[in-house]
């Protein structure tokens, strides 16, 4: 009898310790917790489904991109932050990076099921000890018609071709059908030193120049679709 009383306590005990235990581990899992300092390589934001909103990575780690939940071939990403929407596609971000060599920082806006439309951007590179800089805000024009997907597809199949020529050819046809988008307005500073507004076509060639140049004179350049100059 002594030993059965001496069971039925520790049963009781046993049972109360491993209440508690489960109580602290539910509470620390679901509860909400502070830390002073968090260090990471890589941090993912998702939905209570499951679904991945933004990325927080090192370079090393640094998510390749989604489309249609579906994620993209590796490739070499700077560190920052990947936006990613509920239709399962990156939607932006902001990488930054430098070196001895060069520096950047990008916060980029995509289209919907495209590329990026919005950027604003900085970059730096130093060569022969003489630095390039060039920043400011840039936007694109990207057709409606075709989604990121189906371009990167067509671009794949291209380079399966094993034919560098056909490839090119095949780039150009895209170009042509302004399947890959056009660059069409940058506002800052570009390479030449120059400051201003820089307005491209539809077909990305160069059609407003509003702008003060590296010798601190204001210039104006209108040309037409030819490329012909306008004059004033």
């Amino acid at each position: 009898m002594r030993q059965m009383r001496w069971l039925k306590v520790y049963v009781i005990l046993a049972t109360g310790i491993v209440g508690i235990l489960l109580t602290v581990l539910i509470s620390r899992t679901y509860g909400v917790q502070r830390f002073d300092e968090l260090e990471v390589e890589r941090l993912s934001i998702v939905e209570a489904d499951g679904q991945l909103k933004m990325v927080i990575s090192n370079q090393a780690r640094q998510h390749p991109g989604l489309i249609n939940n579906k994620p993209i071939p590796a490739r070499g990403r700077p560190a920052g932050l990947i936006f990613f929407n509920s239709a399962g596609d990156e939607c932006g971000g902001l990488v930054y990076d430098s070196d001895k060599k060069e520096a950047s920082l990008t916060l980029s806006v995509d289209q919907y099921r495209s590329d990026q439309i919005m950027q604003l951007q900085y970059g730096e590179e130093l060569a022969n000890r003489v630095a390039t800089k060039h920043y400011g805000l840039k936007l694109w024009d990207r057709p409606d018609t075709v989604t990121l997907e189906q371009v990167m597809h067509r671009i794949d199949s291209l380079r399966k071709l094993n034919n560098p020529v056909a490839y090119q050819n095949g780039i150009e046809q895209m170009e042509r059908q302004q399947l890959l988008g056009q660059e069409r307005l940058f506002v800052g500073r570009n390479r030449e030193k120059e400051f201003g507004l820089f307005l491209r076509d539809q077909a990305g060639k160069p059609c407003a120049r509003l702008y003060v140049d590296k010798r601190g004179e204001t210039r104006l350049e209108l040309r037409k679709a030819s490329g012909k100059m306008l004059s004033l």
